[in-house]
């Protein structure tokens, strides 16, 4: 192999290299509704779940229904602004949904790129939960 070509190589692994630094890369986990509701059930009370459920959908959204021991509704474009409203440490753990994922999804990153280290979007989110025949709430959290 040529010199040139090798440099050629060399600085395409080497962009790919840092392009990979980029905030675009997905550090959140996905959450099935299953395993969500697993979690709302195992746990003692609202607080004790062990972990901080997001609704990331518009306050007009909410209010029309939401997922029983939801903590916060949080728009996901103000997620980066507000999230110290959630009181979580970077190592609690924070799960999010949306109506179908995709805003819940733009959120988890947004709070994986703040340095929160164990941030899950639920698959599917209300639309998934709804699917599957799950309850929901209205009104006062």
């Amino acid at each position: 192999m040529s010199s040139r070509m090798v440099g050629i190589i060399g600085g395409l692994v080497m962009s790919m290299l840092v392009a990979g630094n980029g905030v675009s890369a997905h550090h959140s986990y996905l959450l099935s509704v299953q395993q969500l509701r697993a979690g709302i059930a195992k746990a003692p009370s609202k607080s004790g779940k062990g972990f901080i459920l997001v609704d990331v959908r518009s306050a007009e959204e909410h209010a029309e229904g939401f997922i029983p021991g939801t903590d916060f509704n949080i728009d996901f474009r103000e997620i980066k602004a507000r999230h110290k409203e959630l009181g979580a440490s970077l190592t609690d753990h924070i799960v999010v949904y949306c109506r179908s994922g995709h805003r819940s999804n733009i959120a988890a990153e947004a709070l994986a790129d703040l340095g929160y280290t164990h941030v899950y979007n639920v698959s599917g989110s209300m639309n998934a939960w709804m699917e599957a025949g799950y309850p929901v709430d209205s009104g006062g959290r």
